[in-house]
Order: C-alpha cells, then sequence, then structure tokens
C-alpha cells in the first residue's frame, strides 16, 4: 500500500482510498486510474470483515431484515435513536458518502425511497416528521455507505440528538447529499474531491 503524502491531491487521495481501503474490491476487478472507478466481470465489491455487508449477504442471522431488492437492504438500527429507526445499505461495499459520484444519485434516490416506503409500510403517515440522512467521516460507526431513516424525527431521544443535526459536518441529510453530487465537476470524481480538506 502507498503512503499518502500531505501534499498529495484531494483527487489522488480519494482514488487511493477507493483503491486501496478494505479490500473491498473483487479479485477480478478492474480499476482505471484516470477515473478511479471499478469495473467487475463477477461479484459485486464485498468486505468479508463489513458487518453491513454479512447482513447484505444474509451471513449475519441476529439483524433484523425488514425489505431486500437486488441493490439494497434495509434493516433495524441496534441502536435505535427514535421509534421508527432503521438503515438502509446497498449490497455492494461502499466506504461512504464521501466516495458517491455524480453517476450514484440514482443509488441515494432508492435509498431514500426503501426507507420511506419502510416507514409507511411501518404505520409512518407524517413524511414530514422523518429524517433521512448519511453520517460523514469521522463520525461512521460502520465503514459501509448506510442511510439512517429516523421517524418521527420530533421524537429523536435527547441523548442522540447530536448525532443527527441535519447539514452539520457529522451528518447529512439525503437531499443535500444529491444536491452536492449533482454539483460535481470535472475535473472532480467524487465528492471527496469538492470538499475543501486541504
Amino acid at each position: 500500500m502507498r503512503e499518502v503524502q500531505s501534499t498529495d491531491s484531494p483527487s489522488l487521495l480519494c482514488r487511493l482510498y477507493v483503491l486501496t481501503g478494505n479490500r473491498q474490491h473483487s479479485r477480478n476487478a478492474r480499476v482505471d486510474m484516470a477515473s478511479g472507478k471499478e469495473t467487475t466481470d463477477e461479484e459485486e465489491f464485498l468486505d468479508d470483515g463489513c458487518i453491513f455487508c454479512l447482513i447484505a449477504n444474509e451471513e449475519d442471522k441476529e439483524a433484523e431484515v425488514i425489505q431486500r431488492s437486488n441493490e439494497l437492504v434495509c434493516f433495524k438500527d441496534i441502536c435505535p435513536a427514535a421509534p421508527h429507526h432503521y438503515l438502509v445499505v446497498p449490497r455492494k461495499h461502499i466506504m461512504s458518502c464521501l466516495l458517491l459520484n455524480k453517476e450514484q444519485i440514482g443509488l441515494v434516490e432508492k435509498m431514500a425511497e426503501m426507507g420511506k416506503d419502510v416507514l409507511r409500510a411501518r404505520g409512518v403517515t407524517d413524511m414530514n416528521d422523518i429524517s433521512l440522512g448519511f453520517h460523514q467521516p469521522p463520525y461512521t460507526s460502520v465503514d459501509h455507505l448506510h442511510l439512517h431513516v429516523l421517524a418521527p424525527k420530533s421524537q429523536i431521544s435527547t441523548l442522540f440528538a447530536h448525532k443527527f443535526i441535519p447539514d452539520s459536518p457529522r451528518f447529512i441529510t439525503e437531499r443535500t447529499l444529491r444536491r452536492c453530487l449533482q454539483e460535481i465537476t470535472p475535473p472532480h470524481n467524487c465528492l471527496f474531491d469538492c470538499l475543501s480538506f486541504f
């Protein structure tokens, strides 16, 4: 693994993170070094040490899975911050919202729609009193993209409220994330490229 230098550009750092992070790539994956994008002929990218990958692939029997699709899985959060607190994760291992790009806006929309469908199926009728969002590193508990689906938003526990402040450095709403992804323009490849960390 190459050591990252402080003089490296954010674009290079993003590509290095994508290419080297947590064995997230299958053996037959090919990476375009210019764009940092990866393609594979066989399996989706999985991290065999990631609990969310295990849940998504039905290898964790303790998780209470609520809904599945070909791309996504929704399950109950093990430490709920509201009466309804679910996580929607892609089956594909993506480390965080910072590694998303413009082409993945549809994925974010599908995650939000699954979360809303689960809430409706569970009897939540006031869609104005919900919270949908992503924690941003370093505030993520699991390095696998996951959408928090909370309802009612007005009943988020005071013990956890600081973790779900909309559009704070800790928590970005699904709407804001989609807007930010839409604004990515070349030469940027992912959301991480667009942030002014350096």
